[in-house]
């Protein structure tokens, strides 16, 4: 999918917001979702969506929620500093298929990462899914830390 385009109200971050597919969240407020992966790159990776933006990528973001988003962005990365100590925090955002992007609801990722891990960022695999009460129980480790 290209750089442009129109916004699905089928995706599934819209999905999650919808609560037609449930989610391990971390913190909401008025403006904004905090989740963990279901298909983590690391233990402890979530993301962070608008929750009234139609914004597929950041291109097309408005300012008010991209600072929305980047605020909340900075607050799962204290929490999940705080919860599990890792050496490093990658944040990353994707725009557009060919740059790794695919779900075309602007997100932004907080992945922990601890030395001699791997940095590569991977698309994910059909069927590498956490499981889920493992996720309920890192949540509630990381949530703590609000």
């Amino acid at each position: 999918m290209s750089l442009d385009g129109i916004y699905d109200d089928g995706n599934v971050f819209a999905l999650i917001l919808q609560g037609k597919i449930p989610s391990t969240k971390l913190y909401e407020d008025e403006h904004t979702y905090a989740f963990l992966d279901i298909q983590p790159q690391s233990k402890g990776h979530s993301l962070v969506i608008s929750k009234w933006s139609r914004a597929r990528n950041i291109l097309e973001v408005e300012d008010e929620a991209l600072a929305q988003i980047m605020a909340t962005v900075k607050k799962v990365a204290n929490a999940t500093r705080k919860a599990l100590d890792p050496d490093g925090i990658h944040v990353a955002q994707f725009n557009g298929a060919p740059a790794g992007q695919t779900v075309f609801h602007l997100h932004v990722h907080i992945v922990p990462r601890w030395e001699g891990q791997s940095r590569n960022f991977v698309a994910h695999a059909q069927g590498d899914f956490a499981d889920p009460a493992t996720l309920q129980a890192l949540a509630e480790e990381i949530r703590a830390q609000f």
